[in-house]
């Protein structure tokens, strides 16, 4: 697979960005952290905006940016995409005229034909459902379409790869619920890599594939995203958001009960019926408040989801009172945050088998 190779180092008077990684070539890798972390430094010199001091960019077989070897293409040699926070369309256009407006430069510097450039277009119309849109002016549409229309119009210059820069920054909560599904459609359909700037927590979750995470310019963890959310020592999501994110299936669904179980490698878990089919490929959350711990199998409990795991690790927590538990289920990790004093009146161990009763799951993606 085609992977992404970042290497670079800027300074700045708040930091300095200093960042060596080798991403997937495929699927969306979220750039997440506090606000002045340099998220946004790195996508801008990725995107040739901002001067690259020392590094190496190339995306696949083409490099970008080499300052061993002295390439340095300009921003409109660079094949990608940019979505900023807010949609940029232009207001006097309407939506097919800021489509079409975008179009000129991958007709002047792709060198494709006219007649790809277009189909390029549909099929980015189609994907991003605009096409009853194409008539609007921008300020005829709400947050979420006008986001959909620039994220159309970045993907149908059919770049190499597609920056995103908190795309859903700027909308309220309604409007991000309306555009998630079209995202993870982008990232399922796309055979393109995207990255993608976020300090939300709901959206890596969602849609990441691969996680960075950037503190204060230096890269504090990486890798695929539910490995590095279920890391203990310097987590990544701390408090009420630590937790697992697992990938399944719907197994069953129970009409009478309005349930549906999703089945994963190591077990399986009953949430709320949401109306998808079985066999639908589905994300779930399991946060660390929700599991408790029990060395013997449950009986005449009301938590039904209850998977038999080993204990991986013990590592305090934030808070003295409690300590996070990483739990092995099947080939899944889970977290359990309990009292130290359950964990030693239980006699809990590295190695120790047991049974995790998970409360509550929760339907990500």
């Amino acid at each position: 697979m085609t992977t992404l190779h970042l290497q670079i180092k800027m300074n700045r008077s708040a930091f300095k960005l200093e960042v060596d990684l080798q991403l997937p070539g495929q699927g969306i890798s979220a750039i997440f952290g506090p606000s002045g972390s340099g998220k946004t430094t790195l996508l801008r010199a990725v995107a040739g905006l901002e001067k690259n001091q020392q590094g190496r960019i190339q995306i696949g077989a083409n490099v970008w940016q080499d300052t061993q070897q002295g390439i340095d293409l300009p921003t409109w040699q660079r094949p990608l995409g940019y979505v900023f926070q807010e949609s940029s369309l232009l207001p006097h256009l309407s939506v097919t005229d800021n489509l079409h407006f975008g179009l000129k430069r991958a007709l002047k510097t792709s060198g494709n034909a006219q007649t790809e450039v277009a189909k390029a277009l549909q099929a980015s119309i189609e994907l991003l459902g605009i096409g009853n849109l194409l008539q609007r002016m921008p300020d005829q549409l709400s947050g979420g379409e006008r986001q959909r229309v620039a994220i159309a119009r970045a993907i149908a210059m059919q770049p190499q790869l597609l920056l995103m820069d908190e795309p859903l920054a700027s909308l309220d909560a309604a409007r991000r619920q309306e555009i998630f599904p079209w995202l993870s459609k982008l990232r399922d359909e796309l055979k393109m890599p995207m990255l993608y700037v976020t300090h939300s927590a709901e959206e890596v979750t969602r849609l990441a594939d691969h996680l960075v995470v950037l503190d204060q310019g230096q890269v504090k963890a990486q890798g695929p995203v539910s490995v590095v959310l279920t890391q203990v020592v310097n987590p990544v999501m701390v408090g009420e958001d630590a937790g697992a994110l697992i990938e399944g299936r719907i197994g069953k669904v129970d009409v009478q009960w309005h349930l549906s179980r999703v089945d994963f490698e190591g077990g399986s878990v009953w949430m709320r019926d949401e109306g998808l089919p079985v066999g639908k490929a589905v994300r779930i959350r399991i946060l660390a408040r929700d599991v408790s711990l029990a060395t013997s199998e449950p009986q005449n409990t009301s938590i039904q989801n209850q998977l038999r795991c080993s204990i991986q690790s013990i590592t305090a927590d934030a808070h003295p009172s409690q300590v996070m538990v990483v739990l092995k289920c099947g080939t899944e990790d889970v977290l359990a945050r309990v009292t130290k004093r359950a964990t030693d009146e239980l006699g809990l161990q590295v190695g120790q088998s047991l049974w995790a009763q998970v409360k509550s799951v929760a339907l990500v993606a």
